[in-house]
């Protein structure tokens, strides 16, 4: 096994990361069986909240914090149900720049190059690791686009959501140029507010101008049962029957399709 490393992202905030990394990360495990793992780099923990209560989990005492400071985040790896783990975030994360700065004061190269080191044993373990990032240029989203193989940009169709964008992948390719790093776009997932709105259909179809077919086909449409797995967890209920309730079994198509085409993106990558 050699597990893929992926990144999800956007410079700007409230677009849909998490939800998109919870959500892809839930599909992987359930729907193609695989070994996950996601990795919250995040501070503020949305995505230890959501997969937390995904796997009914009441108290979490480790975290990415503690194993960026000690050299090992093998330790601080929580299991949250089949194929599926996670290492957590907590606030004490927002003092990553110090914690890199410590050891490696004259290092750039190794403050940046921290996260790929420590993940690299994990890709015999896992198919897929995901990592979770704040909307910032900073030491979080350059150890994740260093440790990644491929990005999958989360892009809401709004004016600033097509900018983050533009500035994430610009931003991607710097630090490519820079420092040798070998991170590829494998998609850029559409996530609409309004269906048929002026503003999302111009923002959507001024995205497939500028990267063409890498904007995936299968657009995210807005869904109250998505916001519900942010309280509540992501579940797939059954009635009475047996057969999946019916806003579960749409909300999760809808990713189970974003997985498939992503992986048919990534596919012809590794082909060319």
């Amino acid at each position: 096994m050699s597990g893929k490393v992926y990144v999800v992202g956007n410079f700007k905030g409230g677009v849909g990361k998490t939800k998109t990394v919870t959500m892809l990360a839930y599909e992987a495990a359930t729907y193609l069986k695989e070994r996950i793992l996601v990795i919250d780099m995040d501070p503020q923990g949305n995505a230890t909240r959501v997969l937390a209560k995904t796997g009914n989990l009441d108290n979490i005492s480790k975290s990415i914090t503690d194993g960026f400071r000690n050299g090992n985040l093998t330790d601080e790896i929580v299991h949250v149900m089949d194929n599926l783990d996670m290492i957590p975030a907590n606030t004490s994360f927002r003092n990553l720049s110090k914690i890199l700065f410590d050891k490696y004061p004259d290092n750039e190269i190794a403050q940046i190059s921290y996260l790929k080191e420590l993940i690299e044993p994990f890709k015999n373990s896992y198919d897929r690791i995901y990592i979770d990032v704040p909307p910032t240029i900073s030491d979080y989203s350059d150890n994740a686009m260093i440790a990644a193989d491929y990005c999958i940009i989360v892009l809401q169709t709004q004016e600033l959501s097509l900018d983050g964008a533009q500035t994430y992948i610009a931003y991607m390719q710097f630090l490519s140029e820079s420092y040798n790093a070998h991170l590829q776009v494998v998609g850029i997932i559409p996530m609409m507010l309004r269906q048929g709105g002026r503003v999302d259909t111009r923002v959507l179809d001024q995205a497939r101008e500028m990267y063409g077919s890498n904007v995936i086909d299968t657009i995210v449409n807005y869904q109250e049962r998505l916001k519900v797995y942010d309280v509540e967890g992501v579940h797939m209920n059954t009635n009475a029957n047996g057969k999946v309730e019916m806003w579960d079994g749409k909300a999760h198509q809808i990713f189970i399709d974003v997985l498939n085409e992503l992986n048919d993106h990534e596919a012809y990558l590794e082909n060319i």
